[in-house]
């Protein structure tokens, strides 16, 4: 596919210099009148309660997905695992500041389906006010609001080669007419991945050891659909409704052989291969109600919605065994996975000024129904120990009211109190192994912000903020079932929610450079166990390896650093924005419980940059370029090798036809890769993960119509607030 590509990117390169020479040829004046000189946000705005990245015009949208620009922007990281994090910490995922009911893989490849051309900004919210369910940090997507009249719209062809080939195409249409406004966003992909991973378990007790490597290709086809109906009643009242569907139809074949060593003698080896493939399907609605007195600053929003996820998938092992005391064997495994989940929620939130002082009061609940049926099955000849088949239940009800009020004094302190109050009602249960578990509990959950202006070079912001993360369903499944690399995984049925306390700090200089602090502190966390069990094999038993997220009942204290400034030069069309940070866990509770020597502390050390140009040469070029320099520790494991990221990306803007080609170039100077050990009570494990996050890709967009926006409505007065405006 690389010959394919190749000719491919030449073509464009001809085009786009055969349509520059045409445009200069025309004259001097029309090309003028091509370029319009606008007033932009800068790239990156820092506030005292977020840090704000402006993509609406940046070069990086073209071709790429919600989820590339995700990974460019400021603050954000994501590990082997595709879990989303902001400074280090795990975050909750806000589009349009409604939470998503995605996690995980799920919401990687839901946010792949959302074309980067729609979106009007990124907001990593480092202290949320009490409206945001408080599991930490939060990142709100912010999508672009088009009200300008008629049908206008864009078409998006994308082709990218990494080790394989994958496509992406888009079709976004927006129709606004008087009151009312239409917009349809259709998108399919069609992906192809590859990783390698090389894993080495080492076990205490008896000085055992396991080396697994395993090599994963895996295609999924994804279509999705979205639509937004809004309709304006008058001035102040609006109802609308949002639709959503997302499919992912996928299969994986996956290689895997390890060794087994007692004392450093070989005791056994053998290969596994797997081949597995299903469908996963959402389908979201949400029905909302805004009543808006502009006059008066008042704001009431309902929201009803519900959203329902299934999951069919069917995976396939046949396991060999080598060489061992007992001679070689054939051994065969079938998993059998049919998901359906279903969420309900309503919710309100009311804001209005109070008082004739400044302050603001905002107030809302939500009421939350999840009930999830995942019945799972196995089949073949290695289910000897196992359970062949169980469903798991679970449900919850979770209700949850908030209040904050925030006002400024003397113009000089800027003030921010909420209080959140969340209660959890919950049970889960195997029908078969007859393991269940009721539960109910409620917290409060406050939150502070100060921030007082010295002048308008200097200002000073302190926030403290409650939180609560709360175990995902799926993390309680405590059903066992194989992975591709050999070993076997399961959830955790006593798994307990995480609560912390967090002091965040940041000093604002010349509105221009920006340190912040922050401090955690928690007597309960999260590790990922990697465990040996002996289950019956017959008459004999067999030493499995499994992997389990688990509790931590220690202290667990979390500090981190942060530097952060945006310029721009050459009359705003250079804009550079440079993150360096230094983060760190002290681990000696979690060392002294696991009789653990040395590694008293984790240190976590990143540093970004990005850089865009706007209109190089004055000929509709823009240019930009991210990279990210940053180990990956988590929890109880420690980064062995930092790793590199970077992205490279020229787009050829043509004004009078609203087209654009862009080239990106991801990750050529070096391939990103994953190399960390995990400390455990009962051993480690050094895994080294190498993905196919490399390549290059040509995009083509054509838009029509007039591609005016608007930025959406604000809601909450927190947003006006900070010293990056």
């Amino acid at each position: 596919m690389k010959t394919i590509l190749t000719p491919i990117v030449l073509l464009a390169g001809i085009l786009t210099f055969a349509q520059t020479e045409k445009d200069t040829i025309k004259s001097k004046e029309k090309e003028i009148e091509g370029v319009t000189v606008t007033v932009r946000k800068p790239t990156v705005e820092s506030k005292v309660d977020r840090t704000v990245f402006n993509v609406s015009n940046s070069s990086i949208l073209a071709g790429n997905t919600t989820w590339d620009v995700l990974r460019m922007t400021p603050l954000v990281s994501i590990d082997n695992n595709d879990a989303i994090k902001a400074e280090g910490e795990s975050v909750t995922v806000y589009i349009n500041d409604r939470k998503s009911v995605f996690t995980g893989k799920e919401l990687k490849e839901y946010l792949k389906t959302i074309p980067a051309d729609n979106l009007m900004k990124i907001e990593v919210i480092t202290s949320p006010s009490s409206r945001y369910e408080a599991t930490g940090s939060v990142i709100n997507i912010v999508l672009k609001k088009r009200d300008d009249e008629g049908l206008k719209g864009s078409v998006t062809l994308n082709n990218r080669q990494n080790t394989k080939n994958s496509q992406y195409t888009n079709l976004n249409l927006n129709y606004h007419k008087k009151n009312f406004t239409q917009t349809l966003i259709g998108s399919y992909s069609d992906n192809t991945n590859v990783q390698k991973d090389s894993s080495f378990y080492s076990w205490y007790a008896d000085s055992s050891t396991n080396q697994i490597d395993s090599y994963n290709i895996s295609r999924s086809k994804n279509p999705s659909l979205s639509s937004t109906s809004e309709f304006e009643i008058d001035n102040k009242n609006t109802i609308g409704l949002i639709l959503e569907y997302y499919q992912s139809n996928y299969t994986s074949d996956a290689e895997a052989n390890g060794s087994d060593y007692l004392n450093n003698v070989f005791k056994s080896s053998f290969d596994q291969n797997q081949n597995s493939n299903g469908l996963n399907r959402n389908l979201g609605t949400n029905i909302f109600y805004k009543w808006y007195d502009k006059e008066k600053n008042r704001i009431l929003d309902v929201n009803l919605g519900s959203n329902y996820y299934g999951q069919s998938e069917d995976s396939y092992f046949i396991r060999n065994i080598l060489s061992a005391s007992e001679g070689p064997s054939n051994q065969n495994l079938g998993v059998l996975t049919d998901t359906e989940n279903r969420n309900y929620y309503a919710k309100i939130d009311y804001t209005q000024p109070l008082g004739k002082s400044g302050g603001n009061f905002e107030v809302g609940a939500k009421i939350n129904f999840n009930n999830n049926v995942v019945p799972n099955n196995l089949y073949g000849n290695m289910l000897s120990g196992l359970s062949d088949h169980d469903i798991f239940h679970y449900e919850d009800n979770i209700t949850s009211v908030y209040a904050n009020y925030s006002r400024t004094f003397f113009k000089k302190l800027e003030t921010r109190i909420g209080l959140r109050y969340e209660y959890i009602d919950y049970k889960m249960r195997q029908d078969i192994a007859g393991a269940s578990r009721k539960d109910s509990y409620g917290n409060f959950l406050p939150n502070i912000l100060l921030k007082y202006t010295f002048s308008d070079k200097y200002d000073l912001s302190l926030t403290y903020n409650r939180n609560l993360w709360r175990p995902w369903y799926a993390e309680f499944n405590p059903f066992m079932t194989p992975n591709s690399n050999g070993i076997y995984s399961r959830g955790n049925i006593d798994l307990n929610p995480n609560p912390s306390d967090r002091l965040y700090m940041k000093l604002g200089i010349l509105k221009k450079y920006f340190i912040s602090a922050r401090y955690m502190y928690t007597d309960q966390d999260y590790w990922t166990d990697y465990l040996q069990e002996e289950i019956p094999d017959g008459t004999k038993t067999k030493t499995i390896n499994i992997t389990q997220p688990s509790n931590f009942n220690g202290k667990v204290h979390k500090y981190y650093l942060y530097a952060n400034t945006n310029q721009t030069f050459f009359k705003n069309k250079f804009t550079v924005n440079l993150g360096l940070g230094w983060y760190y866990i002290d681990n000696s509770d979690f060392n002294a419980k696991n009789k653990i020597e040395g590694n008293a502390y984790i240190s976590y050390l990143s540093a970004s940059t990005n850089l865009s140009y706007t209109n190089l040469f004055n000929k509709n070029i823009n240019v930009s370029a991210w990279v990210e320099v940053s180990n990956q520790n988590n929890g109880n494991s420690t980064t062995n090798k930092a790793n590199v990221f970077h992205n490279i990306s020229v787009t050829k803007i043509f004004p009078k036809t609203q087209m654009e080609v862009s080239l990106q170039l991801m990750n050529i100077f070096q391939r990103p890769n994953y190399d960390a050990t995990t400390y455990n009570q009962q051993g480690f494990k050094r895994s080294v993960s190498t993905w196919d996050w490399y390549g290059a890709s040509i995009s083509f967009v054509k838009r029509f119509g007039n591609q005016k926006v608007k930025e959406n409505t604000k809601t909450d007065v927190e947003k006006n607030g900070g010293g990056g405006k």
